[in-house]
């Protein structure tokens, strides 16, 4: 029979293996409704997320249309990214930092 630090043990590694999990579960998630988010052009409004307050950005007006730029890279999952201003998305960084280039994940040949 177990004792009882043997059980105390047990239990704090699987309280370890299950927060892993859970971070994994996570990041498959995010990186699930990225993609998703890509694919069908879904912005912050469609999703039903008010922005207000001071210093947001205020909401295009009914009517114009605001444009997108096109899509110059395409990551190993299908993310996309326009290579504009901003910081880089999280699979630019992790690609860069694993020694691979941006042309690498070019779109047509750019």
């Amino acid at each position: 029979m177990a004792t009882y630090q043997e059980l105390k043990e047990q239990a704090e590694k699987l309280l370890a293996e299950a927060e892993r999990m859970r971070e994994q579960e996570i990041a498959d998630a995010i990186a699930d409704i990225r993609r998703k988010i890509d694919l069908y052009g879904l912005t912050a409004a469609d999703l039903g997320f008010a922005r207000s307050g001071p210093g947001m950005a205020q909401r295009a007006k009914p009517g114009k249309s605001v444009a997108k730029a096109p899509v110059k890279y395409r990551g190993p999952n299908g993310e996309t990214w326009s290579g504009g201003r901003g910081r880089k998305p999280q699979w630019v960084t992790q690609a860069l930092k694993e020694g691979r280039s941006l042309e690498d994940f070019a779109v047509n040949g750019r």
